[in-house]
């Protein structure tokens, strides 16, 4: 197996807590962004890149990602209603690929004209067809109202993402600080992946990068809500988020001692204990098994 199928098969049973974006027609940036630990990164042909730099920029891209690189490397490709789209795809599929960001879903039609494109070219190239990955970046009121018919047939997304920066500019919310203006569509994310079986969704980028306080408060409501992990645009962000989306060795260390004293009293015939003052029973062991799977499987 491969470098890059090792990177795939990993990635398909570990959470992707981090996507750092980069600007695809940026060359010393590009040169930089695979160092800085996250565990994906976006090349961008979309917003970060200007318009007269998008047609070269796709070449740029496809030089980066065939080279060694830490992570996995995805292409955010330009809205599915510009002259752009369908082009990038064309210029960049090939086995250096392993996924796409779509961004402003808003119709299940594009999801799966992108599906059927992404396909098209895979059996062309040579591709196991289903092998890139498409993650969507919902962002628009419309797109966010279509969720559950998004989620219903999503083909080969396995994960969505959410992009606030342009879902409160189209909606009219006023994005602050503390987001709790966030708070309805964040969990309407999350019940709609959990309800069709999808992976955790990815959250959005924050955008105030001399505001630490919050960041850090941002990446901890992400995590309470139950997101995989966060969308970046700088690599002083990775650290953080890479740490918060996966379990903390006290969380680790409390769910092994509550594993540890349920299955004790199970043997005993109980199955409702005390664990320093914490109720346990059923559901919550459950919840101490995953936060032990969950950290060998980051471990890996």
């Amino acid at each position: 197996m491969s470098n890059s199928q090792e990177k795939k098969v990993a990635s398909g049973m570990r959470r992707l807590r981090t996507f750092l974006f980069v600007p695809g027609n940026h060359i010393e940036k590009i040169n930089k962004v695979f160092g800085y630990g996250a565990d994906a990164v976006i090349l961008d042909l979309e917003d970060a890149c200007a318009d007269r730099d998008k047609v070269a920029a796709r070449k740029t891209v496809v030089e980066a990602l065939k080279k060694d690189h830490e992570g996995l490397g995805y292409v955010r490709i330009n809205a599915i209603d510009t002259g752009f789209c369908f082009r990038d795809l064309e210029a960049i599929v090939g086995p250096w690929l392993d996924g796409i960001v779509l961004p402003k879903l808003e119709r299940p039609e594009e999801l799966y004209a992108i599906d059927w494109a992404l396909s098209e070219y895979e059996r062309e190239r040579g591709l196991e067809v289903g092998a890139i990955d498409l993650m969507p970046i919902i962002e628009t009121g419309y797109g966010m109202n279509n969720l559950e018919r998004l989620c219903a047939k999503p083909g080969r997304m396995k994960r969505f993402s959410f992009g606030a920066g342009d879902f409160t500019r189209d909606v009219g919310i006023k994005w602050s600080a503390d987001e709790t203006e966030l708070g309805y569509v964040r969990g309407r994310m999350i019940l709609k992946a959990r309800a069709h079986d999808l992976q955790p969704p990815i959250d959005t980028v924050h955008i105030q990068l001399d505001d630490t306080d919050s960041y850090a408060e941002s990446v901890a409501t992400g995590v309470k809500f139950g997101f995989q992990g966060k969308l970046l645009i700088h690599p002083k962000q990775v650290a953080l988020a890479n740490q918060s989306f996966m379990p903390s060795a006290a969380e680790i260390a409390k769910a092994k001692a509550v594993i540890a004293a349920f299955e004790a009293a199970e043997r005993d015939g109980s199955a409702s204990i005390q664990v320093n003052g914490y109720f346990v029973d059923y559901p919550i062991v459950e919840k101490a098994y995953a936060v032990v799977a969950e950290a060998r499987l980051q471990e890996a």
